[in-house]
């Protein structure tokens, strides 16, 4: 009788989830018609509400998103799959599955993710839910400050110095370099 009821399995409570049940959505900034790769918020979806945990599947030729870096907002990404370029301040760090990169709050470290290879790269992407007081910046974007509130834009940022790469994938940077409107890479900091 014990035994039958160790095995009796009961409904599953809703803080666990199946990431595939989560619904992917597409992201790209205003004035852009660039996507950024399929993201699922998973962390959402089970309940969590101070930290974001998303899956982020980049295919060939995707970014995650423009290099940023946050004021307020601690940031981490785990390769699970796949083989993607860290952009760092202007710099390419390449990453396999098993490797982690954290960004701490306040560094005014730029990143983003580049898949410059011929297979879907997934991501584990993870950190502070956002905050109304948190601030962004964009270091190789600043028009992006235009499409946010004044309060957003973080023009206090740390300086850093940015090393040579656009960070744009290799696809992308071709596509822009056909179409005649390849964005100019801004260094002010």
């Amino acid at each position: 009788m014990i035994h039958e009821n160790m095995n009796r399995r009961s409904r599953r409570p809703d803080f666990i989830i199946s990431a595939s049940s989560v619904p992917e959505r597409r992201h790209s900034y205003p004035n852009s018609d660039e996507n950024t790769g399929y993201t699922r918020g998973i962390g959402a979806a089970a309940g969590l509400r101070k930290i974001g945990v998303n899956l982020v599947r980049l295919l060939p030729g995707e970014r995650s998103s423009w290099p940023h870096a946050e004021e307020k907002e601690e940031e981490f990404v785990y390769v699970l799959e796949g083989k993607v370029d860290a952009w760092i301040d202007g710099t390419i760090h390449p990453m396999k599955p098993g490797d982690f990169a954290a960004f701490p709050s306040g560094t005014g470290i730029a990143h983003c993710f580049i898949n410059n290879t011929r297979r879907k790269v997934l991501l584990m992407v993870g950190g502070q839910a956002s905050t109304p007081d948190n601030r962004i910046y964009y270091p190789l974007h600043p028009q992006r400050r235009n499409d946010m509130p004044p309060n957003e834009w973080w023009h206090d940022v740390p300086k850093q110095e940015l090393g040579p790469h656009d960070g744009m994938s290799n696809p992308l940077r071709r596509r822009m370099s056909s179409s005649g409107s390849r964005a100019r890479a801004v260094r002010k900091l």
